[in-house]
């Protein structure tokens, strides 16, 4: 088990704990909206904000936290996360902060202490970048988007 080191923005509400797993088997964490003035957003139909969640994380070296969107969200609201899975380095202190987009027909609005995403934890491998004159060949060849020709 990896620990994740969590620390509190100063004007954040506490009282909504850290981000837990809502199951045993559940490969994310829930993170919640932590508006410091407690308000709700309302998000127009293919709007965008950056909502904070409060917190502070300390990711180890070697591993990584994606940002992801929940699924219940994305079906019955269109709500989703533009860049997902975003990346939380292990070098990175900064707020966390998680970009909700409505990619839904209907304004929606982001209330204080909403599940608004999942964190998942995943280790990181760096390759090795090397330069060559050519690449080996394989039967799909230099083929792009949909050159397998399977739908």
């Amino acid at each position: 088990m990896v620990t994740i080191s969590v620390q509190w923005e100063d004007a954040a509400d506490r009282s909504f704990g850290l981000p837990s797993y809502a199951t045993p088997g559940a490969a994310g964490a829930d993170l919640r909206a932590n508006f410091p003035d407690r308000r709700a957003v309302a998000l127009p139909s293919g709007a965008r904000v950056l909502v904070p969640t409060g917190l502070r994380l300390a990711v180890p070296e070697g591993f990584e936290v994606q940002l992801r969107p929940r699924s219940g969200l994305a079906l019955k609201h269109g709500i989703t996360l533009p860049n997902s899975p975003g990346t939380i380095d292990s070098d990175y202190r900064g707020p966390l902060g998680v970009i909700v987009m409505n990619a839904g027909a209907e304004p929606f609005e982001i209330s204080h202490g909403m599940r608004i995403a999942q964190m998942v934890v995943a280790p990181v491998v760096q390759a090795r970048l090397q330069e060559v004159e050519t690449l080996e060949t394989t039967a799909r060849g230099a083929g792009g988007f949909g050159s397998t020709g399977v739908s």
